[in-house]
């Protein structure tokens, strides 16, 4: 078992239990998924680009990523209904709590004068967003091999009602905000 995973069920939820006045375990906040998601407006004059950033996202998460198309047609955009514009993976338990160690512990502390993450990217449902500006800050990228920077959204979804709860689950698990 994922070692933030075991983390989570001994120290995490029993101190969230005390500190929220929980009366069931059930009311407990805990991470339901994380989505990451690289948006590629470049895609629709390349269709190489969407190959490389799977790539990318597949060797980051150990998953591979869906390709996300567009919706509806945007003449100003040049952008035709079915392009593709961005991939996208959801992941969820044992993979969820591996990414979220390394992103924690490992990646966000290669980041260039990091201070910490802003404890004010919560969407008022518990939910928290996170943006990062390149996807070399993960060290299973190759710096040698990638072809552009790119950055990537990653938002943890939980089943946190408010976002103080979801704050101090998170804070909890390690995540580094700044003060």
């Amino acid at each position: 078992m994922a070692r933030l995973n075991d983390f989570y069920k001994a120290e995490v939820a029993p101190a969230l239990m005390t500190k929220f006045g929980y009366k069931s375990v059930m009311q407990i906040p805990k991470l339901d998924k994380i989505v990451i998601n690289v948006g590629a407006g470049e895609a629709k004059d390349n269709a190489k680009v969407i190959d490389s950033i799977s790539g990318d996202l597949a060797t980051i998460t150990g998953q591979k990523p869906i390709v996300c198309r567009a919706k509806k047609s945007v003449a100003n955009f040049k952008l035709r209904e079915g392009m593709p514009i961005g991939v996208k993976v959801t992941l969820r338990g044992e993979k969820m709590w591996e990414f979220m160690d390394r992103l924690f512990n490992v990646a966000l502390p290669r980041v260039r004068d990091f201070r910490g993450i802003n404890p004010n990217s919560f969407d008022g449902r518990g939910n928290y967003s996170l943006g990062i500006k390149e996807q070399l800050i993960f060290p299973e990228i190759e710096y040698d091999k990638i072809d552009k920077v790119r950055g990537m959204d990653v938002c943890f979804v939980t089943t946190a009602n408010t976002d103080e709860e979801g704050r101090e689950l998170l804070k909890l698990m390690g995540a580094p905000f700044e003060k």
